[in-house]
Formats: structure tokens, C-alpha cells, sequence
């Protein structure tokens, strides 16, 4: 049924004019195309992971199809010098806050540093507050527990994975790393689903879509898909056989030779298989707006979170991969498909980031910035409709790298219109491998020289030494953002937003992924009370053993039995307040940390509840 129309002045001539202007048209049970929606645009942001910008017919890659994407690419209107972080989440808290991520807490992307602060404003919240409806369906990565979930963020929908990907230690072990037939999470709950991974993410986009229409609200998806990162194992079969027949060894930019060509061929083929996925999905997409009528005044966004995953074909042989902070780990394709405002085919090769998406997105559907937002981004809307507008020059600075804490000058870029300076010295160091006095700081001429090939540092020592103090009047801007500018936020226990809480590998503090480590939770104990502890093995006790549950200043060990995937710790009461959790086994054979803890706050007079 369709939504009663808003009241209208009493006056018949004004009843009559609206008549004229408010059609609602029956489309299969689906109300479309009503003057209300029409007046805003409709928005689908994809953002797919760990594509590089040469992953692209359209940019010229020679054998990896993807023709829907390509055909998008002609019919939108693009900024051809678009910047990202060169990992993950740091790009994703850019994009949701239209701010550096070192302003979000969210630095890194595992063990607690992946974590965006809760009090900082998304792109959802704002269209939310205007009125749009809101959801997100795929790769959320900026925290997994309450108040850090898109939920909790100003998605009024979700259907997403945990952590970094499928296959991570964030997976329930129910999970077994599948992409097909993944169970997710929608709107916090644990959901099997059916069919690949991507697949489902729009499947669920479709009737998100219906649904806004049904409800007389315009949407904004966010569609971050988890294809094509890794692991591989899992990928749509037939197209990996049709890759494994293609010359991907064109494409390598070192090509090995034996064992490790027949590996890297089979590599390639499953990346290219789960790219040409996203593409045949972007098709769906339009033939499903076409079908609702709605692509005229929907604006469609295609970009990637960063570099390729491995070393290969990127556009003009930029150098880098993801991670590097050179082009080819930092640029991304930024297609924004509105047919009702932009020309089709219209280029604007003014630098641009991640950082510029909130305002620009916010400017096409004419929802104000909240007053005293401070954003880090520009509106370019104007540059991508052809306008002549004032721009003022302004730096774009990239840095990300392991560790807890940002260190000055490590494994960042800052250029401006013409000059690009980059310090390359290794994301996955968490400072730099010799003392902080080294430095090898390149300059490159980025307009005449995108490939990078030549240093122009000795040559150029003002150009140096301006980028470098804007480089620091930067680092020192957002590092003051906030008191205690760099700390994790806490997950939330003991809430009626999410009982049980999971706790995973993704979010522990000075630990790592693999089998053997350990680390702890910093926790905010909502409500005081009695807790479970259900700790989950992976892989399970291979003998008798010990768990050891420290927590709010007191330890609690329990036995472990051979062959147990699960162990108890009932009963605990813990005070109101911030604390940490830390949960190790004790085997004959040494220690380790669990797969993950659930965490429940049992209700006042009853008994231990399990899943």
C-alpha cells in the first residue's frame, strides 16, 4: 500500500497543482519514481577490496572482463587522480567521516587498532538524520562489538562479515572461512546465508532498494564488497576455470618460474574470478534501477580501499602494490555515475582522496554539514560537474603503518598539485629500522613523472623542506584531535544493545593472529553484575590442560578436557567500570590465547545461558 500523501494546504488549487506533481505509479507492489524521492538523489557507494586501479578494462588491463564496470565508466563523470590509504580500515574511517583516519583512533587493521571511536559522526548518521534510509551490506571493518558496529553507527541496515574478511579469526568457527554460504551478521545477528559472498551483499542491496521505495525514503547503500582479498580458497569456480585459460602470466610484473608460475597463474585466476563476480553483480545493479526506474537520479560511485593484493598490472606501471605508499598502492579509480547532474565521459584530474567523499556526497544530496563538524575533505562536486570554482591549493596526506602508535615521517606521502615527497620506509614496521635521524625522503615531479623514476629530492631541497613542514604542521594537527588521541576504544559489555558479546583475535590488544600468541580485551563494563565466560578453542585441546580467566583483579582457572572446543568460566561478577580481559591455556606443551570469548551478562536470578 502506498504511503498517505503529506498534508496539503487547504487551498483546491494547490490540491490540483500537487495532483499534477505527486504521481505514485504501482510497479509489481512497488511504489516508484513519487515527486518526494525524486527531489534527492539516491546513493550506491561500492568500494571493492584490494582491487588496484589496473584491475579494470577501463583502465586498460587487457585480460581481466570487466565490462559492466566499463561501460559505468563511460557513462560517469570521474576524478582521475583519486588517493586512498594503502590497507584497509584506515581508508574505510576516512571514507565514513570525511576525516583523516589518525583523527579516528582507527590507525591500523587488526589486534584493537581497527576500531573506529564511536563519537565520530559517519556519512549514515547524517543522511540518517536527513531522512534517508540507510545500510550497509558487505566489509565493515571499524569494529565488531557495541558501540562500534555499523548498527551503532547510523545504519539503519547491515548484512556484514566480522573483522578484515572471511576466513580471519573474527569468523565464527561455524564459519570454516567459507565465501559461499557465509554466515554473517545482519543487524548484529549471526544469519546463515546462501550463495557467494558478493552475491548475497546485493542480493540484500535489491531489497534494501524495494524496501526504501515501499517506505517513500531515499537510500544510501554502502556496498564494500570483501572480493577479491584474500584467502583464495574460496572463489565462483567457473570463472577461475575460464581465467586459468587466459595468459595471466601478462600481468605479472615479476613472473617466477616452476612451481611458483603454475602457483601465481592460479592466484591470479581466483582474483581476476571474484573481480569480474563484483562487475556481473554491478550489472544486476543497474538493470535493477533501470527496472524501478531509478537510475536517472541515483548516483553511483565506484572506488577500491587500496593498491592491488599482489604485484601486478597497474595502469601506466605506477609502482607499488597495497601497502606501499607509492601510487600504485594508493590510487583508486573514482567513478561517479549520475546521469539526472553529471556529463557522461567528463574527467577533472584535480587530486582528490577518500577524505572528500562525505562532503561531496553530502553537497549532491543537499543535506547541510553538521554545524561544528570539522571535516578534513573538500566538496569536489563542483570539479566533477565542470564548474570553474575557486580551489585553493591544499596538501593530500597519506601514512599508515603497523603499530600502536603513529611515528613522524614513517611510511608516508604528502603531495600537492605537482610535487609528490614519500617516505617508503615499510608499512610493516611499527618504527623505523634504523634510528629516527635516517631518512630517505624522495620528491617526485607526480604530474610529468607517475611512475616515479625519478628522485628529484637533491634537486629540489626548497621543495623538500616546504613539504616537510606542512607534512608536520599536519601529523601535529591530527595527533591533538583528542586528549588521548591514539588509545583504542573499549569494547561495551553487559548492554541490552549486545548480550552476548564476541570476543575475537581481531580486537585483542598485543597480540597477534596466529595459533600460538595471546593478548587481552580493554573492556567498559556497562552494568555490574554476573557473567559467563565461554571460551572457544581453535584448534581444539590436544590434552589436558588449564584455562586461566583474568579479570576486574582476580583469576579464575578451570580444567581443560582432551579434545574440548569449548570451556566454561560461569559465574564471575564483575563491578561497573573500565578493566581488561585476558584468557590464556596452559598445555604441557606451553600457552596460548583462545579463538574467541563470549561474553554474557546473565540475567538477575537465572542460570548460565549457551548458544
Amino acid at each position: 500500500m502506498a504511503r498517505p500523501l503529506r498534508s496539503l494546504s487547504a487551498s483546491a488549487s494547490s490540491i490540483f497543482v500537487m495532483s499534477l506533481v505527486v504521481v505514485t505509479a504501482l510497479v509489481g507492489g512497488l511504489v516508484v519514481a513519487t515527486e518526494s524521492l525524486a527531489a534527492r538523489p539516491n546513493v550506491v557507494l561500492i568500494m571493492s577490496d584490494d582491487q588496484g586501479l589496473g584491475d579494470f578494462g577501463a583502465t586498460g588491463n587487457p585480460l581481466i572482463e570487466t565490462p559492466h564496470i566499463d561501460a559505468m565508466a563511460r557513462r560517469s563523470a570521474s576524478m582521475s587522480t583519486f588517493y586512498v590509504s594503502p590497507v584497509c580500515a584506515p581508508t574505510r574511517a576516512c571514507l565514513m567521516t570525511g576525516r583523516y583516519n589518525y583523527r579516528t583512533r582507527a590507525i591500523d587493521t587488526f589486534v584493537g587498532r581497527a576500531m573506529m571511536e564511536p563519537a565520530e559522526v559517519t556519512i549514515a548518521e547524517v543522511l540518517a538524520d536527513a531522512g534517508y534510509a540507510t545500510g550497509i551490506f558487505g566489509k565493515w571493518h571499524l569494529g565488531d562489538n557495541y558501540p562500534l558496529r555499523p548498527m551503532d553507527q547510523g545504519f539503519s541496515a547491515s548484512l556484514v562479515h566480522r573483522g578484515g574478511g572471511l576466513g580471519q579469526p573474527s569468523d565464527p568457527p561455524e564459519n570454516d572461512r567459507r565465501y559461499t554460504d557465509a554466515i554473517l551478521f545482519r543487524d548484529g545477528v549471526a544469519t546463515a546465508t546462501k550463495g557467494y559472498c558478493t552475491d548475497v551483499y546485493f542480493d540484500a542491496a535489491f531489497d534494501f532498494i524495494e524496501e526504501s521505495q515501499r517506505d517513500d525514503k531515499n537510500f544510501f547503500i554502502y556496498l564494500p564488497t570483501n572480493a577479491p582479498h584474500g584467502p583464495f580458497h574460496d572463489v565462483p569456480e567457473a570463472l577461475r576455470q575460464k581465467y586459468l585459460a587466459k595468459p595471466l602470466e601478462e600481468l605479472m610484473i615479476h613472473k617466477p618460474s616452476g612451481a611458483k608460475l603454475a602457483h601465481e597463474h592460479d592466484t591470479l585466476a581466483r582474483i581476476a574470478a571474484m573481480i569480474t563476480n563484483i562487475d556481473e553483480n554491478v550489472g544486476r545493479l543497474f538493470d535493477k534501477l533501470d527496472e524501478l526506474e531509478l537510475t536517472e537520479n541515483t548516483i553511483v560511485i565506484y572506488m577500491v580501499d587500496n593498491g592491488p593484493n599482489t604485484v601486478r598490472y597497474v595502469t601506466r606501471q605506477l609502482r607499488g602494490r597495497k601497502s606501499d605508499v607509492h601510487e600504485g598502492g594508493i590510487r583508486s579509480p573514482f567513478w561517479m555515475h549520475w546521469p539526472a547532474r553529471l556529463t557522461a565521459g567528463h574527467v577533472d584530474d584535480t587530486p582528490a582522496a577518500h577524505i572528500d567523499v562525505l562532503p561531496t556526497l553530502l553537497a549532491a544530496c543537499e543535506v547541510p554539514v553538521p554545524a561544528g563538524l570539522k571535516l578534513d575533505g573538500r566538496n569536489f562536486l563542483p570539479l566533477l560537474k565542470g564548474e570553474s570554482i575557486d580551489w585553493p591549493e591544499r596538501e593530500i596526506v597519506i601514512q599508515s603503518h603497523r603499530g600502536n602508535v603513529p611515528v613522524r615521517y614513517h611510511h608516508f606521502m604528502i603531495r600537492d598539485a605537482r610535487w609528490k615527497l614519500v617516505h617508503p620506509t615499510g608499512f610493516g614496521y611499527t618504527g623505523f629500522k634504523k634510528p629516527p635521524t635516517y631518512e630517505k625522503l624522495e620528491l617526485y615531479d607526480i604530474v610529468a613523472d607517475p611512475g616515479e623514476t625519478r628522485n628529484l629530492a637533491a634537486e629540489h631541497p626548497e621543495v623538500v623542506t616546504r613539504l616537510k613542514a606542512a607534512y608536520n604542521r599536519w601529523f601535529d594537527d591530527v595527533s591533538s584531535t583528542r586528549e588521548d588521541n591514539y588509545a583504542p576504544p573499549r569494547i561495551h559489555i553487559g548492554t541490552p544493545h549486545e548480550n552476548p558479546t564476541a570476543l575475537t583475535r581481531q580486537d585483542w590488544r598485543d597480540g597477534n593472529w596466529d595459533v600460538h600468541s595471546n593478548g587481552y580485551w580493554l573492556l567498559h563494563v556497562a552494568t555490574a553484575g554476573t557473567y559467563d565466560f565461554e571460551v572457544i578453542l581453535r584448534p581444539a585441546a590436544a590434552a589436558v590442560g588449564t584455562a586461566s580467566l583474568e579479570v576486574a583483579g582476580r583469576t579464575v582457572d578451570v580444567a581443560v578436557e582432551p579434545a574440548a572446543e569449548r570451556v566454561s568460566i560461569d559465574g564471575v561478577e564483575l563491578p561497573a567500570g573500565d578493566g581488561r580481559l585476558k584468557v590464556t591455556l596452559r598445555f604441557a606443551n606451553g600457552e596460548r590465547g583462545p579463538y574467541q570469548v563470549l561474553v554474557r551478562r546473565r540475567a538477575t536470578g537465572s542460570r548460565p545461558a549457551r548458544n
